[in-house]
């Protein structure tokens, strides 16, 4: 049988081939790419209709053998292993495009944007990356105390169960009015600076008796 004579760069592309053929890939990896069995049989005459993408080597009619980090039935997909993951997109070999509150190469950390206060622990809740809250605090980011007791009169929750109250009001829950000048006779300071007076007194300070005839 008179020998085959092969141009140069079928010489090449059958060199490529060869080595590649050398390559194993652990079948019990769930992210192993798909692509031909090795060995196999290359022909120099075939044609791939869509022709092969990202280097890809036709091997037999439309039949495509892919470069590393490329699968698809013409190579048409970037391959990212491990896979990206929570709805990442494997935009080029080992580069994947995360969606909103993931990061890290393969999208594998969750991140909340400004991060979570207050001892929150930022995690995946179906998909979407939020603050877990301790107990005491709540909010997008736990920036918000919480009062058990709720704060009155106007008054705010700035610390677990601590309230910041107006002028003229005192207690856990803003609950207790102010007379800067105590009301006399057993009266009772109901709101800043007023008093209810016990009959028969009264007055701003229910220091007033009132006459009987």
């Amino acid at each position: 049988m008179p020998p085959v004579h092969l141009h140069p760069t079928e010489l090449a592309l059958l060199a490529c081939l060869a080595a590649l053929a050398c390559v194993c890939v652990a079948a019990s990896r769930s992210d192993a790419p798909r692509g031909v069995a090795l060995p196999f049989v290359f022909d120099t005459r075939a044609t791939c209709a869509p022709p092969c993408k990202h280097a890809g080597l036709c091997i037999r009619n439309n039949t495509c053998f892919c470069s590393r980090g490329y699968e698809g039935e013409t190579c048409q997909y970037a391959s990212c292993y491990p896979k990206c993951k929570n709805g990442g997109q494997c935009l080029r070999p080992g580069k994947c495009r995360c969606p909103p509150g993931f990061g890290g190469k393969y999208c594998h950390k969750v991140t909340c944007e400004s991060g979570c206060w207050n001892g929150g622990e930022c995690i995946a809740v179906n998909g979407v990356a939020k603050c877990i809250c301790p107990s005491s605090w709540a909010g997008s980011k736990c920036q918000e105390a919480i009062c058990p007791q709720g704060c009155r009169n106007g008054g705010s929750c700035v610390a677990p169960g601590i309230c910041s109250c107006p002028e003229g009001w005192l207690g856990g829950a803003c609950h207790t009015a102010v007379c800067s000048r105590p009301c006399l006779n057993g009266g009772k300071c109901i709101s800043p600076e007023t008093c209810r007076c016990r009959a028969p007194y009264s007055g701003p300070r229910c220091e007033e008796k009132k006459k009987t005839h």
